[in-house]
């Protein structure tokens, strides 16, 4: 089958063919000022003004730039822009691009990850010999504005299969508008939708997650990665020259002799959540992008920090929360041989984080039982298979990178054990992501009759909150703490301070003392939530990068606790709260915000993050979500504050929420609330 789409991290404005591993042709998009000055590949990223939709077959898709980067407030609204659509039937696509500017719009041969196929000159266009199609593009007038092609490919044991497929081409090629616009308005009649106080909630997940998926063209399988500048260099190509893993999402847009990137680069928990979020496009692609996660994982079972084509983090890992986004994806979109698939790599991992080592769990805390991050020092590539910012990296710092949050201040006080090869702590959200893992591995093993797999995960989950409960619990705090040496509790608390009740651990009377602290807006409520530390806390001014701004991921683990401890009501608004304020930024910018300033919810990092929409789709899961604990869960009460938030003329659409055409549990859901 031949892959179709954007789907090269570097080509927003382009089209990849793939028929085969590492098999395959493309064609990109080129403007040129009318001073000269050409705009390709990377200054794309720059450009994006609006991220379109993008249909799930490959319908429609549209995408804007701006083709001035910085739009003058004298333009006229459209002015200055370039738009891109292109809608697949079948065996052929057809591609428009429109400028509103002076210039020159050309579409050039494309060799995307440097395949050997090159386009050849043909009667009526161009033509190509892949490994198992012929494939031929026809090219409308040249005009320097407009830029129009038709592709159609044909299996090469199809007698005079190079010529059908110029044939065609070229016989499609006078109706290629009335294709594009009937594909846009047959995409926008049946595509999941939101209105009222939810205008562009589902499409601001849907348009951005799917405009984020790529492809591994070695295995030509589909992935969603942390974003499309989230492609770490190749090895040895220049990549160890310094900076920060940040530099590759925020660099320098005039910078243009950045390292080659590798070919792709999966990172860990962002595969899970980006399959969640996929949920509301496509069941298939939600479940593409969670076995791609799992399929990066070493042979010892390590799924890791990130990995790519030629490189990665055999020494660490990320938080485990691959089985509960398989759980709950198999509760959204029923698939058993998906699920199936599933589990080998999600045991495996499981097992990877006690293993043994050196006559200890792998990760073993302070306290027998309990966990810690970490890094097995053994493992850690030569430098000259590392990117620059990991060359020379201590091992606190490999552990806190492993702990996804990297930089939080729980961190700051907490020193490397270098005999264990883990930082000296008891880490309350590592041992709150086992038991969660333990507990969705159980579910599953029970689901696909693994039985005895599945009596030993939860043995294993009640001994660590047994344990966590005895060790990690303060009364006086009225939350779980970090375990310091000395039998010391950590005085500092961050969001994931609250990831017990997500997995589990609190009694009721336990889970009440900690939401009073969520709800004291000294230390983490108000307006803009939730900060990773506490307000109270000195770092929190920081605002830069986990030292106090609001993540998407922290807000929906924390949310799913919430729910499942029944705090209905305080789960609405935090629910509420993250959507509005990812949407205003989205309204404002266009752009798909790493995450957010807890101090005036302003967007921050990276400007197209994959794991952004999880603000959105928390606010989705009110209208209607398919809950490991709680089932098939429709409807929610409305949330008076969400009127309040909203003034002039969305005041009028404020006391009313509607999601449409949304595929939960096998079925197309249609909710209002009000």
């Amino acid at each position: 089958m031949m892959r179709v789409g954007a789907l090269e991290a570097r080509r927003w404005a382009g089209l990849v063919f793939a028929a085969g591993p590492d098999d395959g042709i493309g064609l990109r998009l080129v403007f040129t000022t009318p001073s000269g000055e050409r705009r390709e590949l990377e200054d794309w990223y720059w450009m994006v003004s609006r991220v379109g939709p993008h249909a799930p077959d490959g319908s429609y898709a549209r995408m804007e730039f701006d083709l001035a980067a910085e739009p003058s407030s004298a333009s006229r609204p459209g002015e200055g822009t370039l738009t891109l659509e292109w809608s697949r039937r079948e065996d052929a696509v057809a591609l428009r691009a429109v400028a509103r500017a002076r210039g020159r719009v050309e579409l050039v041969s494309d060799d995307p990850w440097g395949w050997a196929a090159r386009w050849e000159e043909a009667p009526g266009g161009w033509h190509a010999a892949l490994g198992s199609v012929e494939i031929a593009a026809a090219f409308g007038p040249r005009a320097g504005a407009r830029a129009a092609t038709v592709v159609a490919w044909e299996a090469r044991e199809t007698p005079s299969a190079a010529g059908a497929a110029r044939s065609r081409s070229q016989r499609l090629l006078p109706g290629l508008d009335r294709w594009i616009d009937d594909a846009r308005a047959d995409w926008d009649r049946r595509r999941p939708r939101s209105s009222g106080a939810a205008e562009g909630l589902v499409e601001a997940v849907t348009d951005n997650l799917m405009w984020t998926v790529l492809l591994q063209p070695e295995a030509v399988r589909r992935y969603a990665p942390a974003g499309r500048r989230w492609i770490f260099p190749k090895p040895g190509d220049g990549g160890s020259t310094g900076g920060t893993p940040q530099d590759i999402g925020s660099g320098d847009r005039t910078r243009k002799s950045a390292p080659a990137p590798d070919d792709w680069t999966v990172f860990g928990w962002d595969s899970f959540f980006n399959a969640l979020a996929l949920t509301t496009a496509s069941g298939r692609l939600a479940w593409d992008a969670l076995l791609a996660g799992i399929a990066s994982r070493y042979t010892n079972g390590n799924v890791p920090n990130w990995r790519s084509r030629r490189g990665g983090t055999p020494d660490r890992s990320q938080p485990p929360v691959g089985s509960f986004a398989a759980l709950k994806l198999h509760l959204t979109c029923p698939d058993a041989d998906a699920l199936a698939a599933a589990w080998p790599g999600l045991l495996a991992w499981s097992d990877w984080w006690v293993a043994d080592k050196g006559g200890r769990p792998r990760r073993e805390g302070l306290t027998p039982g309990l966990l810690a991050w970490g890094s097995d020092t053994a493992l850690v590539p030569e430098d000259e298979q590392l990117p620059g910012w990991e060359v020379g990296a201590s091992g606190h710092q490999r552990a806190a990178w492993e702990s996804g949050q990297d930089d939080l201040p729980l961190w700051d006080d907490v020193k490397w054990d270098p005999r264990r090869e883990v930082l000296a702590v008891s880490a309350v959200d590592l041992c709150s992501y086992r038991a969660l893992d333990l507990e969705c591995l159980s579910r599953i093993g029970r689901i696909l009759g693994h039985m005895a797999d599945a009596e030993r995960l939860e043995a294993e989950r009640r001994r660590i909150i047994e344990t966590m409960n005895r060790v990690l619990w303060s009364e006086d705090a009225g939350l779980y703490l970090d375990e310091l040496p000395g039998d010391r509790h950590s005085p500092r608390v961050a969001s994931s301070n609250f990831l017990p009740l997500i997995a589990g651990v609190p009694s009721a009377r336990q889970a009440n003392r900690m939401v009073d602290v969520l709800r004291d807006p000294d230390r983490f409520w108000g307006e803009w939530v939730l900060p990773t530390i506490s307000r109270n806390d000195p770092a929190f001014d920081d605002q830069q990068y986990w030292r106090g701004s609001i993540w998407p991921p922290m807000n929906y683990l924390v949310l799913q606790g919430l729910r499942r401890y029944g705090f209905d009501e305080l789960a609405s608004e935090l629910a509420w709260k993250g959507a509005l304020m990812f949407l205003a930024d989205r309204g404002r910018t266009g752009f798909c915000r790493e995450n957010f300033d807890a101090r005036s919810g302003r967007g921050r990092g990276q400007r197209f993050q994959s794991w952004g929409p999880l603000f959105a789709l928390g606010a989705i899961e009110e209208f209607v979500d398919a809950s490991p604990w709680r089932g098939l869960r429709i409807g929610s009460r409305w949330p008076a504050f969400v009127a309040r938030n909203m003034g002039g003329d969305a005041a009028r659409d404020a006391a009313w929420a509607r999601i449409e055409g949304l595929q939960v549990a096998g079925q197309a859901r249609t909710v209002e609330l009000s």
